[in-house]
């Protein structure tokens, strides 16, 4: 085996003051690896990296087309979102469509990141519901899928045939039996897998317009629609949104909990996955734009890439302290 390597620097001042190591690798469209950092075998939880391949089943089922579902109700299912109001308002929505309520909802409320939201509900003493729930539109896609197949109410169960039909397009993609799952943050199980399987997923869905079949239309469907709707992803300051937009809607980008983080590269037919071992975000943020910048898809000189490749350390008082960077073994 091994072992994670380092990927993002903290420094202040002269000092190399933290470390964060972790693993990475880049699959082409036969899965084959073209480069990878640390282990590509480290099995990991994709935690809502893979929360594009759990909507594949909401279009190949037929539902998506049954209910008429939009671009932006896709790049939906596969948000991990701010819960601003350009977010629950489409969820809501999307409920209403299907006749169903926050009840019917099994994600669990959570208090928005997003500042507007989470000060209306304070200053209205009102408590948030589950629409406010970062995978929110997810759940809404399962809702969809489940009511498409007749199934019963309790769609997050691992026995029930929304997850098992998770499970399925999981393991077709990642082309591993995963060896197990927990329980996500939002209920529902999250399936394991090694790395490379994950960036080989990844570059399945971005070569997905070299096949002809029901699966890579629908995989071109969620990529296309994260690629159009990148506020819908995630919102306003997250590194989602912030880099796709860098990006020209070019490539599709997916953070998870975790310091989890995906890249689907549709022009070079490339998938990329990423996991920082000690789960901090700021260090996936950074590995994340770095191999971006290294595969030549973002511009290094970005302001959106030097929010996270090259961040500054501004205390308190705005002065700058030091850096968040790319270490040499990240460097192309």
């Amino acid at each position: 085996m091994t072992n994670p390597v380092p990927m993002t620097e903290v420094w202040r001042g002269p000092l190399l003051e933290s470390l964060h190591l972790g693993h990475a690798v880049v699959c082409n469209a036969k899965g084959e690896i073209v480069r990878s950092w640390g282990d590509p075998d480290a099995v990991i939880y994709p935690r809502s990296s893979a929360k594009m391949i759990q909507a594949l089943p909401l279009i190949t089922s037929g539902a998506a087309a049954k209910y008429g579902l939009t671009s932006e109700q896709l790049a939906l299912a596969c948000a991990s979102h701010n819960g601003a109001e350009i977010h629950t308002s489409r969820v809501n929505a999307w409920l209403d469509q299907l006749s169903m309520t926050d009840h019917d909802f099994r994600c669990g409320p959570q208090l928005p990141d997003d500042i507007p939201a989470r000060n209306a509900l304070i200053k209205t003493d009102t408590s948030p519901c589950q629409v406010h729930n970062n995978c929110s539109g997810k759940h809404a896609g399962f809702l969809t899928l489940s009511q498409h197949l007749g199934a019963g109410p309790e769609y997050v169960e691992i026995d029930h045939p929304v997850q098992q039909a998770c499970r399925s397009a999981f393991e077709q993609v990642t082309e591993e039996v995963s060896p197990g799952y927990g329980i996500d943050g939002c209920s529902a199980p999250n399936f394991a897998t090694s790395v490379k399987g994950l960036a080989r997923a990844m570059a399945w869905f971005a070569a997905a317009s070299d096949r002809s079949d029901r699966d890579a239309d629908a995989a071109q469907q969620l990529v296309s629609a994260m690629m159009a709707h990148p506020e819908l992803v995630a919102g306003e300051t997250r590194a989602c949104t912030n880099l796709m937009r860098a990006m020209g809607g070019k490539v599709a980008i997916k953070t998870g909990a975790e310091a989890v983080f995906i890249a689907i590269l549709p022009e070079q037919k490339l998938g990329v996955a990423l996991k920082i071992t000690d789960g901090g975000t700021r260090a996936s943020e950074c590995a994340i734009a770095s191999i971006l910048v290294g595969l030549g898809v973002l511009d290094a000189d970005h302001p959106a890439t030097l929010k996270y490749r090259n961040a500054p350390l501004i205390n308190r008082r705005g002065i700058d302290c030091g850096s968040i960077r790319p270490s040499a073994e990240m460097m192309f």
